[in-house]
């Protein structure tokens, strides 16, 4: 355990929308019950003003700091939540869920149906970022929250980040959207095709109706070979892996003769291990559907107090900076108070889990001058 860590957590559970009271989905199909796997770091504050909601980008899940008891593995941005860090546990209550659709406590295409007995697989509704932050707020609602200090996340979190702050104005101060776009561009919607396909692709999907089988693991490593490349810059490539061979001589056989193929594989066939190919293909779709363009943001209002800190890193090709900046130019029209920086850095797409000193100088100077009033 890192000196720093804030420890060992317990992942909790929060269960809602019981039928006949289930959770109206954005696409008009319900879903119920509903359970959401979350955890909480810090205290709330007699006022339950300091809450901050951490949202996770595609692959993550609520286990965004210190780590479990019987998994020693942190939370994927546990540098940046912790004693004096830049979501300081001493000054606020962090709060990290699953989204519903994933597969790590949340009701997911895994869960059980309870009208079958069996797992949903593709009978599970399509969901949205919309319905994502709907759930949430059945969780803020069971903490007695009344409005949110901040909610922060990179990617698909800051695609939920966005969304509070366009759906539930008035139950939020501020908005962190790291890495992130108002909708994806072809170029991204097409990356998401093609990680689909592959899942589908492979025999062992049997349509998603898979789980007395097993995964579909090639189709499923595959997919993450492709997004690892995404996520990555070319720069960051060369630097790690260069043209390095795993062994000193070509092989001349179809195997991992360079380290990054031996990397790519690894990741890949690491995923599978941990991850729901149905739940890839559900966050991935929710994705695509994302659209706070325009109108869509916020549409019955022409400015809102919302305060916003945006973040883009100079190599993330996934979300390049230019869709960082469509962000700000739509909250200037609104009028909201928007702060925002472009860093530099190596790491492409994954800069905003790397570059965590940069991002804590931000985002503490961003919250130190907000206040609950």
């Amino acid at each position: 355990m890192k000196k720093d860590s804030i420890g060992i957590v317990t992942p909790h559970v929060f269960s809602f929308a019981e039928p006949p009271a289930t959770l109206k989905l954005e696409s008009g199909r319900s879903l119920g019950p509903i359970t959401l796997t979350y955890e909480t770091y810090g205290r709330l504050n007699e006022k339950k003003s300091n809450a901050i909601l951490v949202c996770h980008a595609l692959s993550g899940d609520a286990h965004a700091a210190g780590i479990h008891k019987d998994d020693k593995t942190p939370g994927w941005w546990d540098d940046l939540i912790g004693q004096g860090k830049a979501l300081d546990t001493n000054l606020y209550f962090v709060i990290c869920s699953n989204v519903i659709g994933g597969c790590k406590g949340s009701t997911g295409p895994s869960s059980i149906n309870p009208d079958t007995g069996k797992p949903y697989a593709l009978d599970f509704p399509l969901i949205t970022i919309a319905d994502m932050v709907e759930a949430q707020r059945h969780l803020i609602d069971f903490f007695g929250i009344e409005k949110l200090l901040c909610a922060i996340g990179g990617s698909l979190g800051g695609m939920q980040a966005l969304h509070w702050a366009s759906a539930y104005p008035e139950r939020i101060i501020a908005s962190i959207p790291i890495a992130t776009a108002l909708k994806h561009s072809p170029q991204q919607i097409a990356f998401n095709e093609v990680i689909r396909q592959s899942i589908m692709a492979d025999p062992a999907w049997r349509n998603g109706y898979y789980y007395e089988h097993g995964q579909p693991e090639n189709g499923l490593a595959v997919a993450r070979m492709i997004g690892h490349i995404t996520f990555m810059s070319d720069q960051s490539m060369e630097e790690k892996f260069s043209r390095k061979l795993k062994n000193d001589n070509l092989s001349f056989q179809f195997i991992d003769d360079f380290e990054v193929e031996g990397y790519l594989r690894y990741r890949g066939y690491n995923f599978v291990k941990r991850f729901d190919a149905n739940s890839y293909l559900y966050i991935t779709k929710a994705m695509d559907y994302f659209d706070l363009s325009g109108d869509h943001f916020m549409p019955e209002t022409k400015k809102t107090i919302v305060r916003f800190l945006v973040i883009s890193f100079k190599s993330d090709w996934l979300y390049p900076t230019y869709q960082s900046q469509d962000i700000v130019r739509l909250l200037k029209r609104k009028h909201a108070y928007t702060t925002y920086f472009d860093l530099t850095s190596t790491y492409g797409h994954d800069a905003f889990l790397i570059e965590i000193e940069d991002e804590t100088r931000l985002i503490k100077n961003f919250l130190a001058n907000i206040s609950p009033d």
